[in-house]
C-alpha cells in the first residue's frame, strides 16, 4: 500500500526535530509543511490538532497523530522493519519512555533562560543544569547512547535540545560542555549520524531568532 506521510512542524521546535530524526532513521519519505508559530497558526493545524493546537503533527494516510513522543512511538511501531527505536524488553522499554518523558521538562527550564530578564538568569541556569546533570550521571553514564550501544528513543527525545544549547549558553553565560562533558560528547556523537545532522537546524540561527524575540518583546 502506498504511504502518504505529511509532517506539520515549526523549524526551531525541538519536539518537531524528534519526529524528523525518527522519520530519517526509518528512511521514510514524507511531505513537509512548515508552520510559523511566531505569527499565526494555520487553519490546517487548528483543524487537525484542535486540542493542543501544537506541532508536530503527523498525518499518515489521512490519520492524525499528535504529541512528539507519541508520534515517534507510532513511527517505530508502523515501520518496524528497520532501525528499532524502542527496546524489545518490556522493562527497558518502560524505562526509555520514563526518561524520554522526563526530557520534556527541559523545555520549560530552557524557556526561562531565553524568555526571562537578565537578573533572573542565575536561577534559570541552575534549573536547566540540574536535570541535564541527572540525565548525564543517572542515565547516560559511560554509554555511547542513552540506549546503550544503539541510538534510540531517549536519544531522539533529547537530541532536539542539543541545538538549543548554544542559545542557552550565550544568554546565561555558561558552558554545558564544562558542566556536563559526557552529555556534550554524546551530542557531538549523535550529530555524526546523518539522520540527526540533516534534521537539526543551525544553532546560530536559533540564537538569532531568539535575540529578535527578546528585542521585540522587551525582554532584557
Amino acid at each position: 500500500m502506498e504511504n502518504e506521510v505529511i509532517l506539520l512542524n515549526f523549524w526551531p521546535s525541538m519536539f518537531g526535530m524528534r519526529v524528523k530524526v525518527a522519520l530519517a532513521e526509518k528512511e521514510i519519505k514524507y511531505e513537509y509543511k512548515e508552520e510559523d508559530l511566531f505569527t499565526a497558526k494555520s487553519p490546517l493545524l487548528l483543524k487537525i490538532n484542535p486540542i493542543h493546537k501544537k506541532v508536530p503533527v503527523l498525518i499518515h494516510n489521512g490519520k492524525i497523530v499528535c504529541e512528539s513522543l507519541i508520534v515517534v512511538e507510532y513511527i517505530d511501531e508502523v515501520w518496524n522493519d528497520k532501525a528499532p527505536l524502542l527496546p524489545s524488553d518490556p522493562y527497558e522499554r518502560a524505562q526509555a519512555r520514563f526518561w524520554a518523558d522526563y526530557t520534556d521538562k527541559l523545555y520549560d527550564y530552557g524557556r526561562k533562560i531565553w524568555a526571562t530578564k537578565r537578573e533572573e538568569l542565575k536561577e534559570a541556569k541552575k534549573e536547566l543544569i540540574d536535570p541535564l546533570k541527572l540525565l548525564e550521571l543517572e542515565v547516560l553514564g559511560d554509554k555511547p547512547y542513552f540506549g546503550g550501544e544503539n541510538f534510540g528513543f531517549v536519544d531522539i527525545a533529547l537530541i532536539g535540545f542539543y541545538c538549543w544549547f548554544y542559545t542557552y549558553e550565550n544568554f546565561a553565560n555558561f558552558s554545558i560542555e564544562a558542566e556536563c562533558p559526557k552529555l556534550a560528547a554524546w551530542g557531538k556523537r549523535c550529530m555524526q549520524r546523518e539522520s540527526v545532522s540533516k534534521s537539526l537546524p543551525d544553532p546560530h540561527k536559533i540564537y538569532e531568532v531568539l535575540l529578535e524575540f527578546r528585542k521585540n518583546y522587551g525582554v532584557e
